[in-house]
């Protein structure tokens, strides 16, 4: 069912004509990402969408039962509320139809043939399901926990910084869960645990979701079509970023232009999909295999959860990429020795001893507020360490950090590359013309001449980055290169830094960056402790899931061992699996696993341009839309049937 319509949309703002004829649905249940270069409309088109901006030519018909609501990037809150208050605010409706609930069950008691009391019971019913608001009280508690505001819980939410606000709100958005959800950069501000969350209860509640995000991985997860926002048209493709770059080439190869650039890029991103992707399906489908398994076994034979528990760990900490192989023939950058760094009574790092070498690409990651920017400053000698070493060999390097110190506002774009004058740049040892390198950065000639303080954010961090290539260095350290970015000058840093022959040492929560740019990773666990891997960060993070569900089945158990026998056999006594339960814990397994072969089929005929040709490129995605929504109904399907199975034994 379409919720929201635009026919023949267009929109300026002054001389530039941002949308032409734009033409857009959004069904319920979709899930759609806008993506498309920083000022090409994505935030107008939502804007138009929600109401709060309105076209200059065209139509918008929407659904009036509706509700919209839309993440602020500086939302705004009354005085004197603290954070839970703040929240509980924006859930007062749904506080209220579940009150009312209770007092119409009360009512209905006492005359339960009182149609209109029976009524407006089941209207009430319907709005707390749909809204899943019925233990609104534990999903407060738990989203204060996963979003880091538990310990702001009492405090007075107009003093926290501006991301702290930012989850404040999204925290109570997805509580109230509106009938169509809009979020503009949902992930920033969110470090990756928090970013899981996030995915899984946008999954879990089926929320209907239009989103701007240039988090790639973000994409992949959870939508369910991606629009880009191109030429002042919109151009639609079924399933998230990756399968958004097979068909966007196909339709470039359709068109029969010489897309040279866009082609080159598609080619480059398909290239380290093939390579990785299918590696980590395979893995990624043999450990959930695993887990299921020990599932079954784990009340038979509680030692394998310990055994599969250690073959994780063993497998996180394996050095399965570029490791320390020819680690002497590399000139050492940092010595690190047992280093030590706390504020206040908080350990951020605690006896962390490494080297970094000259070809190093290291990816620090972790919670917010765990010390990964604090580890930059050491290595920068901004601060002092209260124990330890850093011995740094003879080399230069070059920062970029959040706050872009290394540009002066009030310098041209031209000046800023060329202050001795002409119009010549060394880039990496190759000389090019300013104005051809800056259009490398999607900068056209007449920006040269702009002041970098009449420039957005975005458009800043293009020029910071682009004069960090510019600067002769041995090593590049980065505080989240990727924030303020859109996808394609992300793809263009990524280019540069994988062409880049010195060292690498970044600061980020992008995980398909880091999976992309990283063969090493430190991993701030808290408390102090710096862990390494050679992992992909991706797997790393599904590694430490797995291991984390095997710690909660190890507890259930226990706690099943603990429980008297004559209690296990008298809630055995009270039911079991029904006929059709049965049935479909039997069944399940073959047919998912045939789907998912399905699955890599077609996938693999989209990869393959004579395939995909013979059968029509729409019939194909057609079909895989169509097997994975089988494929997911089934698998929640075979969950349910395994938790009811485990309840019961």
């Amino acid at each position: 069912m379409a919720l929201v319509g635009l026919f023949n949309i267009a929109k300026n703002y002054d001389v530039k004509q941002l949308l032409k004829g734009v033409d857009f649905q959004l069904n319920e249940g979709e899930r759609v990402a806008i993506v498309g270069q920083n000022g090409c409309g994505k935030s107008t088109l939502i804007k138009i969408i929600s109401g709060e901006v309105t076209a200059d030519e065209g139509t918008r018909v929407l659904d009036k039962s509706i509700i919209i609501d839309s993440l602020d990037q500086n939302p705004t809150f009354d005085d004197g509320l603290n954070v839970r208050d703040a929240i509980e605010n924006e859930l007062a409706d749904l506080s209220s139809a579940k009150q009312r609930y209770e007092e119409l069950s009360q009512l209905i008691a006492e005359d339960f043939e009182n149609t209109k009391l029976l009524d407006e019971h089941s209207q009430i019913s319907n709005y707390l399901d749909h809204h899943n608001a019925w233990n609104l009280d534990d999903k407060i508690e738990r989203v204060l926990q996963e979003f880091k505001l538990k310990e702001y819980e009492y405090r007075d939410v107009n003093t926290l910084s501006g991301g702290e606000q930012r989850r404040v709100a999204l925290a109570s958005l997805i509580l109230k869960k509106p009938d169509v959800l809009l979020l503009d950069e949902p992930t920033n501000h969110l470090d990756v645990y928090m970013v899981e969350f996030l995915e899984e209860i946008l999954l879990k509640e089926k929320f209907t979701l239009l989103i701007i995000s240039h988090d790639r991985h973000f994409i992949n997860s959870i939508v369910t079509r991606t629009v880009e926002v191109e030429n002042m048209n919109i151009y639609s493709y079924e399933g998230g970023y990756d399968q958004y770059l097979v068909l966007k080439e196909a339709r470039m190869r359709s068109m029969a232009k010489t897309h040279n650039t866009l082609l080159k890029f598609l080619k480059k991103e398909e290239e380290w999909l093939s390579r990785g992707v299918k590696a980590r399906l395979t893995r990624n489908q043999g450990r959930k295999a695993r887990v299921f398994e020990l599932r079954d076994q784990a009340k038979k034979d509680p030692t394998l959860i310990r055994k599969m528990q250690v073959d994780l760990e063993r497998e996180k900490k394996s050095f399965n990429r570029d490791g320390e192989k020819g680690m002497s023939k590399k000139k050492m950058l940092f010595d690190i020795e047992n280093l030590h760094y706390k504020i206040a009574d908080k350990n951020l790092i605690e006896g962390f001893t490494t080297r970094i070498l000259q070809k190093d690409r290291i990816a620090i990651v972790g919670h917010n507020g765990s010390g990964k920017s604090t580890l930059l400053k050491l290595l920068l000698g901004r601060i002092e360490a209260n124990k330890g070493s850093i011995d740094k060999g003879d080399f230069k390097v070059g920062y970029f950090d959040q706050h872009r110190e290394m540009l002066d506002e009030n310098k041209t774009i031209l000046d800023t590359f060329c202050p001795d004058g002409g119009d010549i740049v060394d880039v990496m040892g190759n000389n090019m013309h300013v104005f051809a390198y800056m259009k490398s950065f999607l900068f056209p000639e007449e920006y040269m001449l702009k002041k970098l303080g009449m420039l957005s954010g975005g458009e800043k961090n293009r020029v910071a980055l682009a004069l960090l290539f510019t600067r002769k260095v041995d090593c590049l350290i980065l505080d989240e290169p990727t924030n303020d970015l859109d996808i394609q000058t992300i793809n263009i840093l990524e280019e540069k830094l994988l062409n880049f022959p010195g060292a690498l040492i970044f600061v980020s929560h992008d995980r398909y960056f880091i999976d992309k740019i990283a063969n090493k990773l430190l991993i701030f666990k808290g408390d102090g402790v710096v862990e390494e891997s050679f992992q992909e960060y991706s797997e790393y993070l599904l590694i430490e899931k797995n291991i984390n569900e095997l710690y909660e089945i190890e507890k259930e158990v226990k706690t099943a061992k603990a429980t008297p026998v004559a209690q296990v056999k008298e809630e055995k006594k009270k039911t079991k699996l029904s006929y059709k339960d049965q049935r479909d814990l039997e069944r399940l397994p073959d047919l998912i696993d045939a789907l998912e072969a399905k699955i890599d089929e077609l996938n693999a005929c989209l990869y393959d341009a004579e395939c995909y040709e013979a059968k029509g490129l729409i019939n194909v995605t057609d079909e895989l839309k169509k097997v994975k929504a089988e494929y997911e109904e089934m698998s929640e399907r075979y969950l349910e049937v395994l938790e009811m199975e485990e309840e019961l034994s």
